[in-house]
């Protein structure tokens, strides 16, 4: 453990990712697909081979204490040029594509956004396989980076309950990790990855019994652990384990609303147990009081078509609205199958907008989840009720612990400043897009789906999908920028340029 800690992140993440690579060889061989075999096999070798030659030649010189902002550094670093290895091998096997859509295929799996540049009937199950793959090795890596980079530095969405200022450290969160960053590294892997898998196994294998094949099950398994939404199949729909392999999924899909359903390395609150997790709470809030309104919606319109006392229909628009929202305030964007059925039993349309809504909320901190974060929209709700009840008894004095009241002053402010970041990092990116060529909808759609990492946002939000294999390369290279902010989110590069933080 103490040799491999002394290997540098990036070397890191690059020899994982030189691994990973012969699984879809394997696959390929299975299938008689002896190019794609030969690909992948070549890929991850010359990467493995590489690595290892840097690595011992890194290991023959002094080695250097790299900081918690020196790891942070390396998490950027990944996200922009990992995703240049993982292309090749990519671009090699379909052959019919350029470079870039390569890479923005990989930027996409890898930040777990899971944009569909390609129509799943032009690309193998193994492509698919590999798409799947990198995106659950992304969310992986998030889950990791979360304990031992971002909790440290008060970064991420644990800046709301940090005594300290983002970037700067915090003494109580320290404490659930080792002091070394290295260590903190491999410690995070050795103790998330099992746990990661494990469960990744266990939706595959239920997938399976319920009725999906293995390369489907194993893909939507990856994609709901990742909340990617990646499918072979173009989503759930087209599988077919049907409405019990939604159910599975939909239980599967609570990880990604709070850490504390999988680990409690890093606390975000001073209360113990799931039932006193705010995020969940406000999570399961959101879920059901946005279905109840949904189904209000379009039980007062099913009159209008005599269709109110057709309960089979209502009863399956009610799933389909309960999943869909599950999934997309996750970032996960699997639609349920009977989403449209709410357009059949009503006749109104599936409202884009209120998914646009749910993916800019997000699921939990230090989750796979995208977004602002569950954290954030608390804190704000609690200074917003605070506000109010000083408007009505303008005297009073506030009961609540000393952490509630961080989290509703201090906590409320970096949360606000977090989000006036996050508007002004959607206006930028919606305005490139225009500049390239976009359309103002689908620039805001695509903006969207970027910096929240809900990729399957450009066919459920617009008006008419959005076909990303068609727009510019300048506009491909945009959204690739806005999936990395979004997933490593602004007030984390922003510290990256502080003079101050490096000299700590």
């Amino acid at each position: 453990m103490k040799r491999l800690a002394e290997i540098p992140l990036f070397l890191q993440l690059t020899l994982l990712a030189s691994l990973s690579m012969y699984v879809p060889a394997v696959h390929a061989l299975n299938w008689n697909n002896h190019h794609e075999a030969r690909v992948f096999f070549y890929a991850g070798s010359l990467g493995l081979f590489v690595s290892i030659l840097i690595v011992i030649t890194l290991s023959s010189g002094r080695t250097r204490r790299r900081g918690g902002l020196g790891n942070l550094a390396a998490v950027v670093a990944a996200y922009f040029m990992l995703p240049l290895l993982l292309a090749v091998p990519f671009y090699e096997a379909v052959q019919t594509t350029s470079f870039l859509n390569s890479y923005f295929e990989m930027v996409s799996a890898f930040t777990t956004t899971g944009a569909p540049l390609f129509e799943p009937g032009r690309l193998s199950g193994t492509m698919h396989l590999w798409r799947a793959q990198v995106g659950w090795l992304g969310g992986l890596f998030v889950w990791i980076t979360a304990a031992a980079v971002l909790a440290p530095l008060a970064l991420g969405g644990f800046e709301v309950t940090a005594s300290a200022e983002p970037g700067r450290g915090d003494v109580p969160l320290d404490r659930y990790v080792p002091a070394n960053d290295a260590r903190r590294l491999i410690r995070g892997l050795a103790g998330l990855a099992p746990l990661y898998a494990g469960l990744t196994a266990v939706l595959a294998i239920c997938l399976i019994i319920i009725g999906d094949t293995p390369l489907v099950a194993v893909i939507h398994a990856m994609a709901t652990l990742s909340t990617s939404g990646i499918s072979a199949t173009g989503g759930l729909e087209g599988s077919a384990s049907g409405l019990r392999g939604e159910f599975v999924i939909f239980l599967f899909l609570f990880f990604g609303l709070s850490r504390l359903t999988f680990s409690t390395d890093t606390i975000t609150t001073g209360r113990h147990g799931l039932h006193n997790d705010p995020e969940f709470r406000m999570g399961m809030m959101i879920v059901i009081g946005v279905t109840f309104l949904l189904f209000a919606r379009h039980w007062v319109a099913s009159f209008e078509v005599a269709q109110e006392e057709n309960i089979v229909l209502a009863l399956r628009a009610l799933w389909g609205s309960f999943f869909t929202v599950m999934s997309f305030l996750t970032t996960t964007g699997f639609e349920s199958a009977d989403w449209e059925a709410s357009r059949g039993w009503s006749g109104l349309g599936a409202p884009g907008l209120i998914l646009l809504g749910l993916a800019l909320i997000g699921g939990g901190v230090a989750t796979t989840a995208g977004g602002v974060k569950l954290l954030r929209v608390y804190a704000l709700y609690l200074n917003g009720l605070r506000e109010m009840q000083r408007l009505v008894h303008p005297s009073s004095v506030g009961r609540a612990s000393s952490q509630s009241r961080r989290i509703r002053s201090k906590g409320a402010y970096v949360a606000w400043i977090f989000f006036m970041l996050f508007a002004l990092s959607m206006t930028f990116v919606t305005l490139v897009l225009t500049f390239t060529g976009v359309g103002f909808e689908e620039a805001m759609v695509l903006a969207v789906a970027a910096l929240s990492t809900t990729g399957p946002l450009v066919h459920a939000a617009a008006e008419t999908p959005i076909m990303l294999g068609q727009l510019s390369p300048a506009a491909k290279l945009t959204l690739c920028g806005a999936m990395v902010v979004g997933r490593l989110e602004t007030l984390a590069i922003i510290a990256m340029f502080n003079p101050a933080l490096w000299r700590d």
